[in-house]
């Protein structure tokens, strides 16, 4: 499964952005999380012109805890499109990499008055309300500034996509945004329109991550097209914008048959012309939030094997051998958190038959499988092998776990690889202890 600028070259080693997988281990170490600039930009360059074609007024905002730093900012900005932060550690990147401040949209369903403040005296785009305390704090901050503050409406749409539970956020028990049935988005509404302080822009949903049933997409389009339609009858304001989020799924494996940008793109501009027409509601902008369906695959990470072991047990679809690496939970917690899949390739011999079956396991101190059972050339003890799809909730959910410094990030692009994350260092893991 060859995702991106990924290919095999002359000397069967792993490639990707024109840069040998097996030069990139030994210049900047392992574990090592390698991004595919230009898969990255060609999909924020698809993004943009997919859902260009189907209607004027989109807006593409690039959901950043899926992976940020500087670099990744900077990049996508350099592609035209907006982003969207979910901290005072992200919104602070954000303005320390020059991105554009009014392309800038806050979210979290806890702002602290620090977090709000930030965004306040940066002057960003919008910042997007979770809750009454909220509305209530940033009516204070606001006032105390002197600011006309630019907002949106979290609104929970009572959508339950069909993905693992802890990445759904639209259901009907969600912790985010306004319930609509308990009368709540409604009396959010009429708040946020009483107050001089806030300007409206629109409504917001967001139902859920790595989700591949367009169905889910379209009924979020229709409730909230619904709950704006009811908000006009009712309160007199005409959304002109409606944020439907994003949480379109990327491949991990090769079984994986997942929709296409242009599906995707046809499934959320029909459902909201349709449910516009079925409520007679002029038809507002478009926003989008794609976070993992735009970087997940243009990364990957390289490791090194350290030992391999023949296990003995009973489980029927575990296989006996083990290959232990120089990585895990702290550098990836997904497979520990969702279960998530994930599709290896061996670095020096990627052309070889990947037909052999080993469980990838981390070095640290818990039962860490990072793969249950990837297929292999035979491997031993110092070969690199390469994880698939880790440019998304890799590096951002990445952690200090055993003590463990963070990997080095580097971005590749024809023939050049840049390094745009320091590897951290023992130095760098006890700077802050007391």
């Amino acid at each position: 499964m060859w995702l991106g600028t990924q290919c095999v070259n002359a000397q069967g080693h792993l490639e990707i952005g024109s840069c040998d997988a097996v030069a990139l281990a030994e210049q900047f170490g392992t574990p090592l999380y390698v991004l595919d600039e230009e898969a990255l930009r060609a999909r924020c360059r698809e993004y943009r012109a997919t859902f260009a074609a189907l209607k004027q007024d989109v807006t593409i905002i690039y959901a950043g805890k899926a992976a940020l730093n500087r670099a990744i900012c900077q990049i996508i900005a350099e592609e035209g499109l907006e982003l969207d932060v979910a901290s005072g550690g992200e919104l602070y990147t954000a303005l320390q990499a020059g991105f554009p401040r009014e392309r800038i949209h806050l979210h979290g369903v806890y702002k602290t008055d620090d977090e709000l403040r930030m965004a306040l005296e940066a002057g960003i785009g919008a910042i997007v309300l979770d809750n009454f305390e909220e509305i209530a704090r940033l009516r204070a901050l606001a006032h105390a500034h002197n600011r006309t503050v630019p907002v949106l409406i979290r609104i929970a749409p009572e959508v339950e996509a069909d993905t693992h539970p802890l990445i759904r956020t639209g259901q009907r028990d969600s912790k985010f945004g306004f319930h609509w049935l308990n009368g709540d988005a409604l009396l959010a509404t009429e708040q946020v329109l009483n107050a001089p302080e806030l300007h409206l822009k629109g409504f917001h949903c967001h139902i859920g991550s790595q989700i591949s049933d367009l169905s889910a997409f379209q009924a979020a389009a229709h409730a909230m097209v619904a709950f704006a339609a009811a908000v006009r009858q009712q309160l007199g304001y005409t959304a002109p914008l409606l944020n439907l989020g994003g949480g379109l799924a990327a491949r991990y494996t090769p079984d994986d048959q997942l929709p296409s940008i242009q599906a995707y793109a046809e499934t959320l501009v029909q459902a909201l012309r349709t449910a516009c027409q079925q409520h007679n509601f002029p038809e507002p902008a478009l926003a989008v939030e794609p976070g993992r369906s735009l970087i997940a695959e243009a990364g990957i990470t390289l490791y090194r094997v350290g030992a391999v072991k023949r296990v003995p047990h009973d489980h029927p679809h575990l296989p006996r051998e083990y290959l232990i690496v120089d990585g895990g939970i702290s550098d990836n917690p997904r497979p520990q958190l969702y279960s998530a899949r994930y599709t290896a390739r061996h670095v020096s011999r990627a052309s070889a038959p990947h037909d052999r079956p080993y469980r990838i396991m981390g070095k640290h101190c818990e039962t860490d499988p990072i793969i249950d059972c990837a297929l292999l050339p035979e491997t031993r003890a110092g070969d690199l092998i390469a994880i698939l799809t880790t440019g998304a909730y890799a590096y951002s959910m990445s952690s200090n776990y055993n003590r463990y410094p963070r990997p080095a990030m580097v971005a590749v692009r024809a023939g050049t690889a840049r390094l745009i994350v320091v590897r951290e260092t023992y130095e760098d893991v006890i700077r802050h202890d007391q």
